[in-house]
């Protein structure tokens, strides 16, 4: 076997096992403290439902770090994000914003933080959270010590993932289908439904 061959084939390897699952995670259901099931439709809105049966309520978690998830609606296939202005929105990629750490709180209830957004001056992190209507909270208002950070995962089943193809924030947003626009119509649409920015955008 020639070097270039033996280059060829251990190319060949790398390949295929990138392709295999290679990722052990859950497949879920998350239930909040405040009595709602987190879901995402198929418009990519996100709120809470109180039917445990519903399939938009199912989710993968992903562990793409240590005690870090990424969270992809089961039906829709789409990730759950958070960008710099604390507002929730669904993502066809998997970017630096779909990155959630995973904490243990008390009582077994676990919480859901940006990996890499907090307040600026007092460190706090920003968090998953649906209040007491079943509405989505902007990160930024969520405390952790509150009923609407906590969540308790209901596994259905464990499975395994390929590796999340990460994608470039500034190629994201440059390519119109990413990181949600700044406009007040946008950010409005973000905080009570968490659209896509493509939404956002037909919107304004």
């Amino acid at each position: 076997m020639s070097a270039k061959t033996a280059k060829q084939v251990t190319k060949e390897e790398k390949e295929h096992a990138t392709r295999e699952p290679q990722l052990k995670g859950i497949v879920t259901r998350l239930y909040s403290r405040t009595g709602f099931y987190l879901q995402m439709q198929a418009d990519g809105t996100i709120d809470g439902t109180k039917d445990e049966d519903n399939s938009h309520a199912v989710f993968n978690l992903i562990p793409v770090g240590l005690r870090v998830v990424a969270i992809q609606g089961v039906q829709t296939k789409l990730y759950l994000a958070m960008n710099n202005d604390g507002f929730l929105y669904t993502s066809e990629h998997f970017t630096p914003e779909c990155k959630f750490k995973e904490s243990v709180f008390e009582n077994y209830y676990v919480t859901y933080s940006s990996m890499i957004y907090r307040q600026q001056q007092s460190g706090r992190a920003w968090y998953l959270g649906l209040n007491k209507e079943g509405v989505i909270m902007k990160g930024n208002h969520v405390k952790k010590n509150k009923p609407a950070a906590h969540f308790i995962p209901k596994p259905l089943k464990v499975a395994m993932y390929r590796e999340p193809s990460l994608h470039d924030l500034t190629e994201f947003s440059r390519s119109g289908s990413g990181t949600p626009t700044k406009s007040r119509s946008a950010s409005a649409l973000l905080n009570g439904g968490g659209k896509t920015l493509s939404q956002n955008e037909q919107s304004t």
